[in-house]
């Protein structure tokens, strides 16, 4: 029977009997594919809550944002205004307004929970 993971070993546990499962041919619908989604919801819920992931710095999402989507800094200077405005914001010596938090948030699809966070 499946039971909430409460502990360290059940979460070995948990993540062992996974595995197995991962690596065998499971048809859809099966009892076996139901129970690795239900192991996959337990493992999640129980990272989640001992092993949170911090949010990245917002200067430091959109730096790697531009990397990942091999775009420019001339290009960001586009979405953001002024070239000078571009260096002031990845510099630090100026925030991010509600419009550019908007911008970066559609163009580049930052999550804006990311964006208004202090720096």
């Amino acid at each position: 029977m499946l039971k909430p993971i409460k502990n360290n070993q059940q979460y070995e546990d948990a993540l062992a009997r996974a595995y197995v499962l991962m690596q065998k041919n499971i048809k859809p619908d099966s009892k076996e594919s139901d129970e690795l989604e239900i192991f996959s919801i337990l493992i999640k819920e129980y990272e989640n809550e001992h092993y949170p992931v911090p949010k990245p710095n917002p200067l430091e999402a959109i730096k790697f944002r531009l990397e990942q989507m091999n775009m420019s800094e001339v290009e960001l200077s586009e979405i953001l205004g002024y070239r000078s405005r571009k260096s002031e914001i990845l510099s630090g010596k100026r925030k991010l307004s509600l419009a550019m938090i908007r911008k970066l948030n559609e163009l580049l699809h930052i999550p804006a929970e990311v964006l208004i966070q202090a720096y």
